[in-house]
């Protein structure tokens, strides 16, 4: 009894240092003075490079790897590229806080994804989080007070990286109930990064090089604090949660990073996006109650 409600918490705060990880992406992107793309491959390569490593000092690596969990690591990388390409574009457009709002609509194609293609249930609670989170996500975006004229083009940026997460999620919560969390995370990242390595080389090879010192060290922080930390804390929470849960926790990335942007970058952070924010956090919580509430008999896994 003692050990399952020790590893209960335990889920809880690898989530929420995953959340912390992840909400410092959108800052230090921001600061990295290389092109959207080149960002996201690196980010994805490193993240990858240490990830073989890891998988490969476990013992046979990925030698046991079936192909259709080969075919699903694959699909989910291609989302997990569309993700970053699209959202890490979204930071050259629009503020800190728009971006991070708009990419956080995932919730609402997760679950509709879940009912669609996982055949989840969705309880009353839970519909009822998605709805106040939602409603939270859009006093904050709604309110927005930038002029610049690109914002468009960035929202609608940061919408198509929703759609990209949202992908990444399902996938990740059909392979998960099966799959090694070093040999999924291996897989996926490794795919994504060549996805993007196409993206990049169609630009120009050039691209890949001739950065300061400053610029690679901010990329290496980039791939190892949100990506290694904070993505595989939610691709481990995944064999626990349900993808929209997933999905859903990962909305406090917009208030934790609004805040960052607004210590770090100046950025402002008037009244609306504080009670959207805490509206925000409200469908949140009620989501993860009633996860704990469908989910009672918890799960183990040694980590």
């Amino acid at each position: 009894m003692i050990k399952s409600v020790f590893f209960k918490y335990k889920v809880f705060i690898i989530l929420f240092v995953g959340i912390l990880s992840i909400s410092s992406a959108s800052i230090l992107i921001k600061i990295c003075a290389a092109p959207a793309l080149v960002i996201a491959f690196y980010r994805m390569t490193i993240a990858s490079l240490f990830y073989w490593g890891t998988t490969m000092a476990k013992g046979p690596g990925l030698k046991s790897i079936s192909r259709k969990e080969l075919k699903y690591t694959i699909l989910s990388g291609a989302f997990l590229a569309l993700h970053f390409a699209t959202w890490i574009s979204s930071l050259n457009y629009t503020s800190v806080a728009s971006s991070v709002v708009l990419v956080q609509t995932s919730p609402i194609f997760v679950a509709l994804g879940s009912y669609i293609f996982l055949k989840e249930r969705l309880s009353l609670k839970c519909i009822t989080g998605v709805v106040i989170t939602v409603a939270g996500g859009i006093i904050i975006g709604k309110f927005d007070t930038s002029n610049n004229s690109s914002a468009f083009t960035g929202n609608l940026l940061a919408l198509l990286g929703a759609v990209g997460a949202s992908g990444y999620f399902l996938v990740g919560r059909h392979i998960r109930k099966t799959m090694d969390i070093f040999k999924y995370v291996t897989l996926v990242y490794s795919s994504a990064a060549l996805f993007l390595f196409i993206m990049v080389f169609i630009q120009s090879p050039l691209l890949f090089f001739g950065y300061d010192r400053h610029v690679y060290l901010l990329l290496v922080a980039i791939a190892l604090i949100p990506q290694v930390i904070g993505h595989t804390s939610l691709n481990w929470a995944l064999k626990y949660f349900s993808a929209t849960a997933v999905a859903i926790f990962t909305l406090g990335e917009s208030v934790c990073a609004s805040i960052m942007a607004w210590i770090l970058l100046d950025e402002a952070l008037p009244f609306y996006k504080i009670s959207g924010g805490i509206i925000l956090l409200t469908g949140v919580i009620i989501v993860l109650i009633a996860e704990n509430t469908q989910n009672r008999g918890w799960k183990s896994e040694k980590c």
